[in-house]
């Protein structure tokens, strides 16, 4: 890509205006400006634009004058470089749709969003790739890991991976987006990264409905560590390295969103658990949990490459057949007796 990736040449839009898009925008403006911000609600980006703050989804943070907001996206595709896909999963075809429009010749993509799409059973970057056929996945960049919005845009201290199947463009988004509070790994693979920043979700359902029964701590670390187990059943299933699971993207963010009050995912589990419906539970909620759809996802995946998943299809029959959460419980701790192997 030559010069265009000297640093005072980078640009960086990121598209989605959602909790994590502000904090990436807010994280990123420390770095470089301007940084723009995308909104495909006119009314809305004016808010943002006016109020400096994204009230609903990310309260307290200031949005610096460095961000440029705007509901125009061919100002920002055309003004960038490197794009952050910062939308949700269900938004991403619809997205790559309109990017389809632009030369993205030499840009970068970096998706931000966790899931598997449930129609085609798609990762983020097999749809991209599927819309936009002529797009060369180097320049696809994941980057995932155990990372709040509300705390980075805080500058906690985070660390996530960036992975892209050539290296090279995983340490330029390395490199772009490292902060003395936000800490960047690179790897290679991108199958293994977007599994488990997606299957991870369904887990921490699972999670919240135990807290949610008033069940205790043994309970959580029991479905944290067989969930991680189910997640590299069928990551590895789709081609990842199983080693990838035990890093930031697996392990890391799997904790992070199975404990944290941050948690959505965790937070839809949780009031199931207490006897609310899930249309209930997300009628409640202003932000996306992406494990709702995802569990629909894993669920037939794990029909597709024949891998067993329990706590997996226990969610799903908890969230889509209504079943017992108790009992669902109760069905997985009743199971036959098996060896322990990780991974088998």
């Amino acid at each position: 890509m030559g010069n265009v990736w000297n640093p005072d040449r980078i640009r960086i839009g990121v598209l989605g205006a959602g909790s994590w898009g502000t904090a990436l925008a807010v994280l990123l403006s420390t770095k470089f400006e301007p940084i723009w911000m995308w909104e495909f609600r006119p009314d809305v980006a004016d808010q943002l634009a006016t109020y400096r703050e994204n009230r609903p989804m990310l309260p307290g943070i200031r949005i610096p004058d460095a961000v440029q907001i705007t509901a125009d996206l061919a100002e920002v595709v055309n003004a960038c470089n490197l794009l952050v896909s910062a939308v949700p999963s269900h938004v991403v075809r619809s997205l790559a749709q309109q990017l389809k429009a632009f030369d993205l010749s030499e840009k970068l993509i970096v998706s931000v969003t966790k899931g598997i799409e449930n129609d085609t059973l798609m990762r983020m970057s097999e749809v991209f790739q599927d819309v936009i056929p002529d797009f060369d996945l180097d320049r696809f960049v994941v980057l995932s890991g155990p990372s709040h919005a509300e705390e980075v845009s805080r500058f906690i201290p985070t660390t996530v991976v960036a992975a892209c199947r050539e290296l090279a463009n995983a340490k330029k988004v390395q490199e772009i987006f490292m902060t003395p509070s936000f800490r960047v790994y690179s790897h290679t693979d991108v199958v293994g990264v977007e599994m488990g920043g997606s299957l991870k979700n369904v887990i921490a359902i699972a999670a919240g409905i135990s807290d949610g029964v008033g069940f205790g701590d043994n309970t959580k670390a029991a479905l944290i560590t067989r969930g991680l187990v189910e997640i590299t059943r069928l990551g590895t299933a789709a081609g990842a390295d199983p080693l990838t699971f035990a890093g930031l993207s697996g392990m890391g963010d799997l904790i992070v969103t199975c404990i944290s009050r941050h948690s959505r995912n965790r937070h839809v589990g949780e009031q199931i658990g207490r006897g609310k419906t899930l249309p209930e539970v997300l009628s409640e909620m202003v932000m996306v949990a992406e494990g709702v759809r995802t569990t629909r996802s894993a669920y037939q995946l794990a029909r597709k490459y024949g891998v067993e998943m329990p706590i997996t299809t226990e969610v799903y029959r908890v969230l889509y057949e209504q079943k017992d959460p108790r009992q669902a419980v109760y069905d997985l701790m009743t199971r036959s007796a098996k060896q322990e192997r990780f991974g088998e």
